[in-house]
């Protein structure tokens, strides 16, 4: 099987990191089908990048503006029966692509997501920092499997899909991911996930799995390592999560949300209180994070779907 690499950018502020992305693309021990560069409306960006990058495949986004539909236009414009998705400010390790290549030997596979460790651009993780609230900064999180293993959903920013999966199911799904709501700015995500539930409820016997081998580093930049933002992000998943379960439904899109509160987190926030009795005074930090980082989860849930029954209604 062959593999396309689709990398969705928007700004030349993330120059460096767009080049650092593609530098770690061009030394995969098993290089793609070919590159794909994404433009989400920016031609200044878009002409910059076709001189810059001549070998690759260069491209607007022609969907509607915002991650998913960068996506869709990578898809369509794809080669290769496998497309790999990777964060324009993410740098895969030497073996990433042949890593979730070996995913999909399995039978029945149809979507393989790796393994993403922050890059903390202080140098160290915040001491007050969950590990089981990485996904805030989209990148692995205590309480996903350690080994391969099936898992609902894959993170968007370290995935592959088979292509034709992909189109038969329609795409990827504007208005739930990143976007701006009237003059506030909101860290919305989950447009992988509703993506990944709607593909297994449409192809039944289809089987997602997480691949810890292929491994990237994302960049966690200075304003994200902040408590104001960890608070935000957790809000704005409760928002993105409420527009989910109108999509897929609860029992499905909440899933893996009602293992994770109920079970991971409890552990995670006793963990960091036995930790500050030893003397890790950074573990009440976490400990208080985990709390404040589900109930901010829930409230945003809870505003969401009123909004939307409001909406219905």
């Amino acid at each position: 099987m062959n593999t396309s690499v689709v990398i969705c950018v928007y700004t030349e502020d993330r120059w460096e990191d767009i080049r650092q992305a593609v530098e770690s693309v061009e030394r995969q021990t098993r290089p793609p089908h070919e590159l794909i560069l994404v433009v989400d409306h920016n031609p200044d960006l878009h002409l910059k990048l076709k001189r810059a990058y001549p070998d690759a495949t260069v491209v607007e986004n022609s969907h509607e503006q915002g991650l998913s539909g960068g996506k869709n236009t990578g898809v369509a414009a794809a080669g290769g029966e496998i497309v790999a998705f990777l964060d324009d400010d993410a740098v895969a390790d030497p073996g990433w692509l042949e890593a979730l290549e070996e995913g999909f030997q399995d039978p029945g596979v149809v979507g393989v997501g790796g393994r993403t460790e922050p890059i903390w651009a202080s140098g160290r993780r915040p001491r007050w920092f969950p590990h089981e609230f990485d996904w805030t900064v989209g990148c692995t999180y205590r309480g996903m499997p350690e080994v391969k293993a099936p898992i609902r959903n894959v993170m968007g920013g370290n995935a592959a899909f088979l292509r034709d999966a992909v189109s038969e199911v329609g795409g990827f799904h504007s208005g739930i991911g990143r976007s701006v709501q009237g003059r506030k700015s909101r860290p919305l995500g989950c447009e992988e996930t509703e993506f990944c539930i709607r593909l297994s409820q449409r192809r039944p016997g289809s089987v997602m799995i997480f691949q810890p081998a292929a491994v990237i580093g994302h960049k966690v930049s200075r304003q994200r390592e902040t408590f104001a933002y960890f608070r935000s992000r957790c809000y704005a998943e409760g928002l993105s999560k409420a527009l989910v379960t109108r999509e897929v439904g609860t029992q499905d899109g909440l899933s893996s949300e009602r293992a994770h509160a109920m079970k991971t987190l409890p552990l995670g926030a006793l963990r960091g209180l036995g930790e500050a009795v030893r003397g890790d005074v950074g573990g009440l930090g976490r400990a208080f994070a985990i709390v404040v980082g589900l109930a901010w989860t829930a409230w945003g849930y809870l505003v969401g779907s009123i909004r939307l029954k409001a909406v219905r209604s």
